[in-house]
């Protein structure tokens, strides 16, 4: 069975007994918090890494947290990520977003060579790294994000 983030809308609370009452209290913050804190959290910090909210479960089937941050960026210029990669397993997601001004573009992950007509982007132990294709539309402004699993 997988377990989805469910708080139900009805408890009824005993009144006639104390420990009862704290018992069923107790039950009802902890279902309180597990479907809270099940789902992703959307926050997209530029200035410092965020928990994504996902829990993975690759390495010796114990937990790892996701992490992400937000990279803005008006040029292809490569983009010091600024992260500790000894704290981190492995990357996840890359992908973002971009405008020419008129039309919206999205950011493939890819590896260091360029494709005709789309603009990428890759991860050293130091940038972010673009790689533009012949053709590819200018960038005016957009966003790469990063999403990357801490070790357990």
């Amino acid at each position: 069975m997988i377990n989805v983030p469910y708080l139900r809308s009805f408890r009824q609370f005993p009144s006639d007994e104390l420990k009862s009452l704290s018992t069923e209290s107790d039950k009802a913050y902890i279902d309180t918090a597990l479907a809270v804190n099940a789902r992703t959290i959307g926050i997209f910090p530029t200035n410092k890494s965020a928990i994504t909210g996902e829990t993975w479960f690759l390495t010796n089937n114990r937990a790892q947290q996701g992490n992400r941050r937000a990279y803005p960026f008006t040029t292809t210029t490569s983009i010091n990520h600024l992260l500790d990669l000894n704290g981190i397993q492995s990357f996840v997601r890359i992908y973002g977003i971009y405008t020419n001004g008129t039309n919206w573009f999205s950011i493939t992950p890819t590896s260091n060579t360029s494709i005709a007509g789309q603009i990428g982007a890759y991860v050293t132990p130091t940038q972010i790294v673009f790689t533009v294709g012949a053709g590819a539309p200018t960038p005016t402004s957009g966003v790469v994000i990063l999403e990357w699993l801490s070790f357990p």
